[in-house]
């Protein structure tokens, strides 16, 4: 009998979309075991900062990094979106999934049917807020944390008009119910990863029961949007965004970048052949850094 442990964060999103490797192991390999290794990590405990202040996307990551290394789990799984940029050789992404709605979404409180002004709009993105700011510039915004039930709880509460989240978290959560508006990418660029999961193992092992999980698409999305990324040297408090999309054989990219301290961002597009997924991430880039785009 081969033994599977997964790594993954207690929150339920975690645990359902750890679930879906689980369940992708079990049909590839039925003589295996597969078992879930849960644990509350530092960016799971720290909620009354934003991460900017108390050290990035690493705090979600770091526990699962640790139990890897120390071979206590075989696999972690995670939101794309929030693993670090720099992934250690040691700890390889060794699969991308296919990706879920990657698209932005406004819910409002039970039983409303537009957003009351009045109240502050949750999110904790600088990156979405400054997008959002130019489609709804009455607005206030207001830093929201905890796992999504918890935001939800809130917002039903009274705390906030309307939350910002992902519509790949709500839909795998089955609350697509609770989706009130889409934002296409034209008009929110996404954070880079977004919708998709990343697979991390340990470098020189045989992984083979994950052969034919990862998707193409998703993985040329995935190195040009986190190429774009790196470049500007942003992490999870960097208001910087990258959204591409592949077709026939061909990928294209939007970003968005922001200056430091700056309300105001540039876009920008770049298209070519996905065999030049990263350095087509890397030269726009460089370009909204010089200062050219929309």
């Amino acid at each position: 009998m081969m033994r599977i442990i997964i790594g993954t964060r207690e929150s339920l999103l975690a645990l359902i979309q750890s679930e879906i490797i689980k369940e992708y192991i079990e049909t590839q390999r039925q003589d295996a075991e597969v078992t879930l290794l849960k644990m509350k990590t530092t960016g799971d405990k720290i909620l009354d900062r934003t991460l900017d202040k108390v050290g990035g996307k690493g705090l979600f990551v770091k526990e699962l990094d640790r139990a890897l290394l120390e071979k206590r789990s075989d696999l972690s799984v995670h939101s794309l979106k929030d693993l670090p940029m720099e992934v250690s050789e040691e700890l390889p992404v060794l699969a991308y999934s296919k990706r879920e709605d990657p698209r932005d979404v406004l819910v409002l409180p039970k039983g409303a049917s537009e957003l009351d002004f009045s109240k502050a709009i949750g999110s904790s993105s600088k990156r979405r807020v400054l997008q959002l700011k130019k489609l709804y510039p009455e607005a206030e915004f207001a830093s929201v944390r905890g796992n999504i039930q918890t935001r939800l709880k809130k917002l039903d509460s009274g705390e906030y008009s309307g939350l910002i989240l992902a519509a790949a978290g709500l839909k795998r959560l089955g609350l697509e119910s609770r989706i009130s508006r889409y934002f296409e990418p034209e008009e929110v660029i996404p954070s880079a990863g977004q919708g998709i999961l990343a697979v991390q193992g340990r470098a020189g092992e045989d992984y083979e029961y994950l052969n034919g999980y990862s998707d193409e698409g998703s993985t040329y999305a995935a190195i040009c949007e986190r190429a774009f990324v790196r470049e500007l040297d942003g992490g999870c408090s960097s208001p910087i965004a990258a959204f591409a999309r592949i077709q026939d054989g061909q990928i294209s990219l939007t970003g968005l970048y922001c200056e430091e301290d700056s309300d105001i961002f540039r876009k920008g597009e770049k298209r070519g052949p996905v065999g030049e997924a990263k350095s087509l991430g890397v030269a726009l880039a460089q370009e909204l850094k010089r200062g050219s785009g929309l």
